[in-house]
């Protein structure tokens, strides 16, 4: 597979992030419209009836300013794994999805557990060790972008600030690594130089003919070389416009 046939725009670059930004927005101001808190249909650890929150608790966000901190990341990360791993971004994202909630859902502590942060550290774990996995050259450049944009998440995987349920960011980011091991993209074709090749021999190479077995440019060949250019022979034709024609009988 070429860089072109893989590295192609598709309509799901576009509208997944789109539809996933506004089902979260909708989702809050719907509880603004109508005065409602739908915390209760969060994740909450080793309750069964906590089990919808696998489900639903990434839609929902406690504040304006955490909406707003997942919107960008969670749009960001979703355009990058349908254009870089389009044959696998649904498998991925349900399957990691599930996955993140459970782990979450296993080790948390006992609150309810709300918003997309879980499924961005799911994304941005997965994007940067697949892309470090597949050694292409492009997909550890986009790996190496994630890092240097998201970075400094990888601190929030720990418990250090109350509020935050750092429990859903280290499910996510698990389960991110899992899938990235786990589960098989397609990569292009890297391209191949003849000497890459194993039925090469070094001895049927006409520019290596030209160096001795220590790299040393061999003298004889050297004179050939020149004989060769020396032998080269260029004719230029030139051709007067019909106005410089004019302007010398005008002399």
């Amino acid at each position: 597979m070429s860089d072109q046939t893989f590295f192609k725009y598709s309509n799901s670059v576009l509208v997944v992030p789109v539809l996933a930004v506004l089902l979260i927005w909708g989702v809050y101001w719907f509880e603004l419209r109508f005065h409602v808190n739908l915390n209760q249909f969060g994740l909450y650890p080793r309750k069964l009836s906590g089990l919808q929150g696998v489900i639903f608790s990434p839609f929902i966000h406690g504040s304006l300013e955490h909406l707003y901190n997942n919107t960008i990341p969670l749009a960001l990360l979703l355009a990058s794994l349908f254009y870089f791993y389009r044959d696998i971004a649904i498998k991925v994202l349900f399957i990691g999805a599930l996955c993140s909630g459970f782990i979450t859902w296993g080790i948390g502590r006992p609150s309810f557990h709300i918003g997309a942060s879980g499924i961005i550290y799911l994304l941005a774990s997965f994007i940067f060790f697949k892309g470090i996995f597949t050694k292409y050259y492009r997909l550890v450049a986009v790996s190496l972008v994630v890092v240097f944009i998201y970075g400094s998440l990888l601190w929030y995987i720990f418990p250090t600030k109350d509020g935050i349920s750092w429990e859903g960011h280290l499910g996510g980011f698990l389960t991110g690594l899992g899938l990235a091991f786990l589960i098989k993209a397609q990569v292009p074709s890297t391209k191949k130089y003849a000497w890459e090749f194993e039925d090469y021999d070094e001895e049927e190479d006409e520019f290596l003919k030209h160096f001795d077995e220590n790299g040393n440019f061999i003298e004889q060949k050297q004179n050939e070389l020149l004989e060769d250019i020396d032998a080269l022979k260029i004719t230029y034709h030139f051709k007067k416009r019909d106005d410089d024609i004019q302007d010398t009988r005008n002399l």
